[in-house]
C-alpha cells in the first residue's frame, strides 16, 4: 500500500508518499517521495487577511504538481490538510474550492484541535512514562499538550508561530497566556521533559549537540538559537546552509520552544521527527484497514 499526506501550513506547503512495510508484530511508513515547498501564506494571511492571488497561483501549480506525483506513484488513498493560515484567511474556502476544481484535491481546513490530535496519535509512540509537555510550533500557531503516563490530560491552541512573530501579527497578550497555562496546568514538582515537533525544532536538533539519538539539552538548544542569532540573515542562508524560509523564522520559532520549556522547568526535550503529515499516514492507514474489514 501506498499513501500520500499533504501539509499546507503557514510556512511550507509538504507532500510525503510513504509505502506501508510490516513485520511480525509492527507497521512502519517508508518515505518513498518528499516534496516540500515555500508557500508563506500566513504572510498574506497575518498582514492582509486573506490569500494573494499570487500565492494561490503558486498553491494551484503545487497542488498541480502533487496530483501527477500521487498519479505516478499509483497511491492506494491520500489526506490533504491546511492549518491556522487557510483557516484565518477571509477566502481560505473559495480558494479551496477553486484548487479541487481545477486538480481533484480535496483539502480539509482543519483547527488547532485536529492538528494537535493528528500529531499526538504519532507522538504518544514516542513517550515514556512521566509528565512530558508536548510543543508543536507552525508558522501560525503553537500547539501544547501534557501528558501523564502516555495519557494525554491537558491541551490548548494558541495563536502565536514563527511567521506570525516574524511578521509582528501575534494575537495580543498571547505570551502572557501560554505562559499562564503552562504555570497552571504542568505539576512543576514533579519532573517534567519537553517533547518537541516542527520543522524549526528538527533544525535545531540537528545543528545542536545531542544528550541521546532523540534528545538533547534545554541549555544546548539555547546555546545553537544564540550562536545562529550571531548570523546575519544572508550568513545563515550561506554560511550555515540554512533554506531562506528556515533562516528568517528559525529564531522566533526557537523563543517559543525555549520559552515554553523554562515555563514548565523542562531541562531536556526529545525530538522525534513526527509531525501533522505523519498522523495523517498513520490515519490512511487505519481507515484502510476498517475498510478491509467491512
Amino acid at each position: 500500500m501506498k499513501f500520500a499526506a499533504i501539509d499546507i501550513g503557514s510556512n511550507g506547503a509538504r507532500m510525503q508518499i510513504s509505502s506501508v512495510l510490516h513485520d511480525e508484530e509492527n507497521i512502519r511508513f517508508k518515505k518513498v517521495e518528499y516534496v516540500r515547498f515555500p508557500l508563506r501564506l500566513g504572510h498574506d494571511v497575518f498582514t492582509e487577511g486573506q490569500i494573494s492571488s499570487f500565492s494561490e497561483d503558486r498553491m494551484m501549480k503545487l497542488m498541480l504538481a502533487y496530483q501527477l506525483l500521487m498519479e505516478l506513484h499509483e497511491i492506494d488513498d491520500y489526506m490533504a490538510c491546511a492549518t491556522s493560515a487557510m483557516r484565518e484567511a477571509e477566502n481560505g474556502l473559495e480558494v479551496r474550492g477553486r484548487i479541487e476544481q481545477r486538480t481533484g484535491i480535496h483539502i480539509q481546513i482543519i483547527d488547532g484541535q485536529r492538528e494537535a490530535e493528528l500529531v499526538n496519535n504519532v507522538v504518544v509512540q514516542s513517550l515514556g512514562e512521566g509528565q512530558y509537555l508536548h510543543i508543536d510550533v507552525g508558522g501560525g500557531s503553537t500547539e501544547l499538550n501534557v501528558y501523564s503516563d502516555k495519557k494525554k490530560i491537558k491541551a490548548k491552541s494558541f495563536k502565536l508561530g514563527s511567521v506570525r512573530l516574524l511578521e509582528g501579527t501575534e494575537s495580543k497578550g498571547s505570551w502572557k497566556k501560554m505562559k499562564e497555562w503552562i504555570e497552571e496546568h504542568v505539576d512543576t514538582q514533579q519532573p517534567v521533559k519537553a517533547v518537541g515537533t516542527g520543522g524549526n525544532i528538527n533544525k535545531l536538533f540537528d545543528l545542536s549537540s545531542k544528550l541521546t539519538e532523540s534528545s538533547t539539552s534545554r541549555a544546548e538548544i539555547e546555546r545553537m538559537h544564540q550562536y545562529i542569532g550571531d548570523f546575519s540573515l544572508e550568513d545563515r542562508i550561506n554560511k550555515l546552509q540554512l533554506n531562506p524560509d528556515r533562516a528568517d523564522v528559525i529564531l522566533p520559532a526557537g523563543d517559543i520552544y525555549l520559552s515554553a520549556m523554562k515555563w514548565a522547568g523542562a531541562e531536556v526535550i526529545f525530538v522525534p521527527d513526527v509531525g501533522l503529515k505523519d498522523g495523517m499516514l498513520q490515519l490512511l492507514y487505519e481507515r484502510s484497514c476498517r475498510r478491509k474489514k467491512k
